[in-house]
């Protein structure tokens, strides 16, 4: 599927405003690792991924090194990717389960995917002032996105960039940020759901923290706030 059509999403591949994630993912990018040292690497800013007229919204935290660093394409070529892409199709928000490459025919349905960060992190932990940098194309993104009804946070960084991105919009909150719970859903007083869940990082899923199961939960939720609204 082609990328976003937000004119912030040309402003987010070219953005060098991070000399650290600048450097490491364009070293990534020149040394590649084994298995792929043929690919040639996107090594710049990932672009968000889906349509404006999205019902569905799902906030991650940031492009794999050799993940969307490599294939240009948010949440593909990489274990997570896979994950979220089998529940997507699962549940009608993808045509299909595999995402390989931006070439391989995958289209969002009524679905878009965003980052809180665009670039791949050292060690996949961005710093406060790469998120302070990335914010404002959040923000633009949450405007332009006006029939929104659901939104999947990925893990607890994903959850506290929307609420704030919410808070510095403007939009009403709850008085007290909401506990973070997988599975957990939040209904706000502008009628979005907000179904929580575990980033389906290698971490979480090798380890059982997470499962196939309970992540379709996650979208089964969705899917059912969507169509109750």
């Amino acid at each position: 599927m082609a990328k976003s059509s937000c004119r912030s999403q040309h402003e987010i591949e070219t953005c060098r405003l991070c000399p650290r994630l600048i450097a490491y993912r364009e070293k990534v990018a020149r040394e590649k690792v084994r298995r792929f040292r043929d690919q040639e690497y996107w090594g710049r800013p990932v672009p968000s991924l889906g349509g404006l007229e999205a019902r569905l919204l799902v906030v991650g935290l940031a492009p794999a090194a050799h993940g969307g660093n490599r294939t240009g394409r948010i949440f593909t070529g990489d274990r997570s990717g896979d994950w979220l892409y089998r529940a997507l199709h699962r549940f009608g928000f993808a045509n299909q389960p595999q995402s390989i490459d931006r070439n391989d025919g995958l289209k969002l349905i009524d679905c878009y995917i965003t980052a809180a960060i665009h670039c791949a992190p050292p060690d996949n932990k961005p710093a406060p002032e790469e998120f302070d940098h990335c914010r404002p194309y959040l923000l633009e993104e949450l405007e332009r996105l006006k029939k929104v009804r659901a939104v999947v946070p990925l893990g607890m960084i994903g959850f506290k960039t929307y609420f704030r991105a919410r808070k510095e919009l403007g939009w009403r909150n709850p008085p007290r940020l909401p506990v973070f719970s997988h599975g957990g859903v939040t209904l706000l007083e502008d009628g979005t759901g907000v179904v929580s869940s575990y980033h389906p990082s290698q971490q979480n899923t090798q380890t059982g923290k997470l499962t196939e199961a309970m992540f379709d939960d996650v979208f089964r939720k969705a899917r059912r706030v969507i169509e109750s609204t």
